[in-house]
């Protein structure tokens, strides 16, 4: 096999072409593969049917040099993924007294009998390798066919995630030794996706368009850049790109692979030794929630209020009733008072306040479903911006969470400048 290797990502469960369940055991291998600089050519999801499954592994196995399946293998009947393999590559299947074994002591490890059916899972692929099962009960197994590297892994991500590292990735080196694909995600805030993209057009012919990916998101930018190549010079290669997509967009970097905002803002405060309260309407704590998320947010993150009525804004936060009369919930004062109030009652050196109109009802012709403002109060002051955000009711609460991170983001980065 010469040149770029290709391959393919092959999901197997008639719970996956319904809307409960996604497969997400193909974003985990695809993003495994490319690191190795395979690039996946084709993602296939397929029910519990052995015709099915057989004819989905050998038209892959047509048209990529490797084929990862997932799911399928456990002891229940609509588990059918040994035998379509076994048809597919036209082998027989044999049971294999090593593989019992492994499947007994797993079973013994976690204190549990043995089923009766349990022993279909020591069925093996005539010359295949059976992959031992260190994490639950099911084997996977290895096989090449025709040049073709065929790897096959139970459906659970925990399970998967171990035969994928101890097993596959072994493979990938040897399939491309000294290959790799380094990549960086540059997170933007406070930009939208078209006009990132007008910003940076001219340094796709320096490093190459393929070379760059924008993943817009509601209120962030995702900048993806990479680079292939031996290990040491494809580093050097991103650092470059890094290097010149910052100059070109500045402080709308909130950071370099992190997973949001609310990391970048954690770490701001922390390095500042500062502290933070919240108080929300329209997202009904989930910014609060965001931050939270992050580890080692206790050490920066007091508190916040629901302030979803408006006796809770006036009594807890102080915000003034004649604002509340006159001006509306949903209003630049009121964000001030939110924002300022929570600083104050939390005693805390951030105030974030969030008021607005998440719909898909409450609307009206001066103030539309989607408008929401947002407040920062710090030690210089307090800074009010507003926005009429489109989607839906979740995708506005989405954007207001972000765009007070942002804003906080900046206002904290300029204090310490």
């Amino acid at each position: 096999m010469d040149g770029t290797r290709t391959a393919a990502c092959l999901a197997v469960g008639t719970e996956l072409l319904g809307a409960a369940r996604l497969d997400r055991n193909s974003l985990r291998i695809a993003g495994r593969l490319a690191d190795f600089g395979i690039e996946i050519v084709e993602k296939r999801v397929v029910g519990d049917d052995t015709g099915r499954i057989a004819d989905a592994v050998t038209e892959l196995l047509d048209r990529a040099d490797v084929v990862v399946v997932t799911g399928g293998l456990g002891p229940t009947s609509d588990d059918v993924t040994r035998e379509a393999v076994a048809r597919a590559v036209g082998r027989g299947l044999e049971h294999d007294h090593e593989v019992e074994s492994w499947i007994r002591e797993r079973y013994r490890q976690l204190g549990r009998e043995v089923p009766p059916l349990a022993m279909t899972m020591a069925r093996v692929v005539d010359g295949s390798r059976p992959l031992r099962p260190d994490r639950g009960t099911a084997p996977g197994l290895m096989l090449t066919t025709r040049g073709r590297l065929l790897a096959v892994f139970p459906g659970v991500p925990w399970e998967l995630d171990g035969m994928l590292e101890r097993d596959l990735v072994p493979e990938l080196e040897m399939l491309q030794p000294g290959l790799r694909r380094v990549s960086r995600t540059l997170l933007l805030g406070g930009v939208v996706e078209s006009d990132t993209e007008e910003r940076v057009r001219h340094l796709y012919d320096r490093f190459g368009r393929e070379n760059v990916s924008i993943l817009a998101s509601a209120g962030v930018v995702r900048l993806v850049l990479t680079a292939t190549g031996e290990e040491t010079t494809a580093h050097h290669h991103v650092g470059e790109m890094e290097h010149a997509f910052r100059e070109v967009l500045g402080d709308d970097v909130a950071g370099c692979d992190v997973d949001g905002l609310a990391d970048v803002v954690v770490d701001r405060l922390r390095q500042g030794g500062q502290t933070l309260a919240v108080a929300e309407s329209c997202t009904g704590g989930m910014l609060g929630a965001a931050i939270t998320a992050v580890s080692g947010a206790s050490d920066v993150f007091r508190g916040g209020v629901l302030s979803y009525a408006d006796d809770v804004k006036r009594d807890v936060l102080g915000v003034s009733s004649d604002d509340l009369r006159h001006r509306g919930a949903v209003s630049e004062e009121v964000a001030r008072s939110m924002a300022e109030g929570v600083r104050r009652r939390i005693d805390a050196d951030w105030g974030v306040g969030i008021t607005g109109i998440a719909g898909p009802s409450g609307g009206t012709e001066d103030k539309p479903v989607g408008l929401v403002y947002w407040a920062v109060a710090g030690p210089a002051g307090c800074e009010v911006r507003h926005r009429v955000f489109a989607g839906d009711r979740e995708r506005v609460r989405e954007w207001s969470v972000n765009s007070a991170l942002d804003l906080l983001r900046r206002r904290v980065e300029g204090a310490g400048s």
